[in-house]
């Protein structure tokens, strides 16, 4: 009774353990949110982004008054002086005090409201930095799936082939036994197995290389292994360019971010400016000194206070401030020519990802027909042999057109769906 139950139980179990064990499902939007969730790119770019943000703060902090605590205690020779070092309170005396220090800046001529610009404009440059790193990832990803799937179906393509082949191969060797075909028949459709399978043997390897691409695309380095979901083709191109091209100047992040990048650099140029300009600032003190060994007849009062104001007039400080200042103005000059090239690079991005995408879609249609023509020819080729019309060369050269047919025909589905997602990237529209 025990054995039957088992008999019963194992055949059960198969189609759970093989349901267990199939790779889980993976859209391209579901590979898509797992990137900008894990890809270290994404991740050091919100970081950096995050680091220009605390900028803001530091160019901020003149703004507001600096207080200081200060605890001091010090003993020297009563009524000696100090003789050497540069010029200070020169008297020595045994004294222990407490006290605060506060100073404030009041103006710098407007350098620290143009430090602080600079700072928050670099801010945004940083946060569209983040924006272009998350296209990038995107699009990468794109490329590994689509090239997975095309990998796939190439192997699946394969499979057919050496399929066919083999199947050929075997009527022509039993036909041979019988002397109904030559050696000759025999060797050609052996060739044919042979070439197939080598065909098999290349496409596996083309699956895991792109496994492994898409492994790199998702920000992992564990090997992937989904069932991945073969999304429609996208709808036809755009008939013009110039559009596009419009659209990504308006739109792309990397745009933007030289943008915010030069409009700092100009900023930042006048705040250097303002280093030969006038700085006011106050300074207070307060405390009170609990011990002092005070000169008899000159008592000390245990508590003190003091405020001051300063005018700083830069006179001559060897150049300095006036090379900072062109230093600042060409790397403003600097921000505007790279503003021009990437302008010109994208424009030359989006035109050169149109025309890749008019000539992938005419593809299509070209390779559809190629593949229905070369089943077609198989089957009248098969017929001819059969009949013993033509030779087998004729035949196995039907199934080799065959063959370059259904890739060149999947070649042209994936590559239009590859063009497709760069040139939504070129225009900043890839989601």
């Amino acid at each position: 009774m025990l054995r039957n139950r088992l008999v019963f139980l194992v055949p059960a179990l198969v189609p759970a353990l093989a349901l267990a064990q199939a790779p889980p499902k993976l859209t391209l939007q579901d590979a898509v949110e797992m990137a900008l969730r894990n890809h270290p790119q994404v991740q050091a770019a919100q970081f950096e982004a995050n680091y220009a943000r605390q900028q803001v703060t530091v160019a901020r902090a003149p703004y507001y008054p600096t207080v200081t605590g200060e605890i001091t205690g010090s003993q020297g020779n009563d009524l000696s002086r100090i003789g050497a070092g540069q010029l200070s309170a020169s008297r020595l005396f045994n004294r222990f005090g407490q006290g605060a220090e506060l100073s404030q800046l009041v103006t710098d001529s407007g350098r620290t409201p143009n430090l602080v610009a600079s700072a928050r404009l670099q801010a945004q440059a940083s946060d569209q930095n983040v924006a272009a790193t998350r296209y990038d990832v995107v699009l990468a990803v794109n490329r590994a799936y689509f090239d997975t799937l095309h990998a796939q179906s190439v192997v699946k393509v394969a499979e057919q082939t050496v399929a066919a082949r083999q199947l050929l191969a075997d009527q022509v060797g039993e036909l041979a036994k019988n002397n109904l075909k030559s050696q000759l028949d025999v060797s050609f459709a052996e060739v044919n197995v042979s070439e197939a399978k080598l065909l098999l043997i290349r496409a596996q390897e083309a699956v895991q290389s792109s496994f492994a691409q898409l492994s790199r695309a998702l920000g992992t380095d564990q090997p992937a292994n989904y069932a991945l979901v073969d999304p429609s083709l996208p709808p036809g191109p755009p008939q013009k360019a110039d559009e596009l091209v419009t659209q990504a100047i308006g739109t792309r992040p990397e745009i933007t971010s030289l943008r915010y990048t030069r409009d700092s650099a100009y900023k930042f140029f006048e705040a250097e400016k303002d280093l030969s300009r006038p700085t006011v600032s106050i300074a207070a003190v307060g405390g009170f000194v609990p011990f002092i060994n005070a000169p008899v007849g000159s008592p000390v009062p245990a508590e003190y206070e003091g405020v001051g104001a300063n005018v700083s007039i830069p006179v001559f400080n060897g150049h300095l401030f006036s090379a900072r200042k062109e230093a600042a103005r060409q790397r403003a000059l600097q921000a505007d020519q790279h503003l021009r090239d990437e302008q010109e690079r994208i424009a030359r991005d989006v035109r050169v990802a149109w025309g890749g995408t008019i000539t992938a879609f005419q593809r299509i249609d070209v390779t559809a027909q190629f593949l229905r023509q070369a089943a077609l020819a198989v089957d009248l080729a098969q017929g001819r042999y059969n009949l013993g019309l033509s030779s087998i060369v004729e035949l196995t050269q039907a199934q080799l057109n065959l063959t370059q047919a259904e890739i060149e025909n999947l070649n042209a589905k994936y590559d239009y769906q590859n063009q497709y997602s760069v040139l939504q990237f070129t225009i900043g529209a890839l989601r």
